[in-house]
């Protein structure tokens, strides 16, 4: 495959504070909250309330938590995506026998989607492939994503030719790498009871409005549960992740789970395909806090199956997806 030089590939995911302190969580938070993707009220409604209650009071428990899966590497989402990049990096040139710039930014927090960019222009890039690392397609995610590139892009001279992947829900490598995923994990340990895919939510208003995320969704757990040759009584899907007082997409995940053991559910797996790389929602919301949760409730056994990270399936999924584009 001959590639032209000038391309450049740039992925993204959400971010992470610069560590696990209230401070950091100070300027993360600020910077997550402000985005209209997110919070979408008016700013003279929003910026009193985050500046004078939420930014006082989260950053402390927020970076608490942090604590809890903070490694000698810093935040593990920053590092899994630097692996990613990486590996996929060696793929593409495995595939097209070119070295092809590959740099990754997060839309919140460092590197940003900013430096990315002015990294792949000191690689002369005249061509941008952009890889949001969120398989399903949400407004709050890729759609934020391409904000940031626009607002980037309006201070520039330059502007190359762009081309964005907009989700890969449904990519039969992705399917098969999941499947393998779970498969792996019980080959370890004999299945539990119920196979809980859990998804990051998202206010139900979003989709009124017109947002693919709910349905992209149910069509990956679907695929697996398929390839699982799952009965429907075996595996069920949630959401979890909610903030604020709007009502988000159901079932909540922590309320699934606290209702399970009295359902008769003793053992639960959990698997979280909308995250391309463990982070603090994998780990520490679904790794501990409803792992607790669910114990608590009378469950007998609760795993979390880590997500796909730098998984050589995993990175040929994205390897496919750029080369496609190239």
């Amino acid at each position: 495959m001959s590639v032209h030089p000038r391309t450049g590939i740039l992925i993204t995911n959400l971010g992470s504070p610069d560590a696990p302190t209230p401070a950091a969580l100070r300027r993360y938070l600020a910077e997550f909250l402000w985005d209209r993707r997110i919070v979408d009220l008016p700013r003279a409604l929003w910026w009193p309330v985050l500046h004078g209650i939420i930014l006082r009071t989260r950053p402390a428990r927020s970076a608490h938590l942090y604590q809890a899966i903070w490694t000698d590497n810093g935040s593990p989402l920053i590092a899994i995506t630097r692996r990613q990049r990486d590996a996929l990096s060696a793929a593409l040139r495995a595939r097209t026998g070119t070295d092809i710039p590959v740099a990754f930014g997060m839309r919140y927090g460092n590197p940003s989607i900013a430096s990315a960019l002015r990294e792949l222009d000191g690689a002369g890039v005249e061509r941008l492939i952009v890889l949001p690392l969120y398989p399903q397609n949400s407004c709050s995610t890729t759609g934020s994503t391409f904000d940031a590139l626009a607002d980037a892009m309006q201070r520039r001279r330059f502007v190359p030719d762009l081309h964005i992947i907009g989700d890969y829900h449904d990519h039969p490598g992705y399917i098969a790498a999941l499947t393998a995923s779970v498969r792996e994990t019980w080959a370890t340990q004999p299945p539990g009871d119920l196979l809980l895919f859990s998804f990051h939510g998202t206010p139900v208003r979003f989709r009124r409005e017109g947002d693919v995320y709910y349905g992209q969704c149910l069509h990956t757990a679907e695929q697996v549960a398929a390839q699982l040759q799952l009965p429907p009584v075996r595996w069920r899907v949630a959401f979890q992740s909610r903030f604020g007082r709007e009502e988000w997409l159901k079932p909540y995940a922590d309320e699934t789970l606290a209702a399970l053991a009295s359902e008769g559910i003793a053992s639960v797996d959990v698997v979280c395909p909308g995250f391309s790389a463990d982070c603090l929602e994998t780990l520490e919301e679904m790794g501990q806090t409803n792992r607790k949760l669910f114990l608590d409730a009378g469950g007998k056994a609760y795993r979390y199956i880590p997500a796909l990270n730098d998984r050589e399936d995993h990175i040929a999924v994205l390897a496919d997806l750029v080369s496609r584009a190239l």
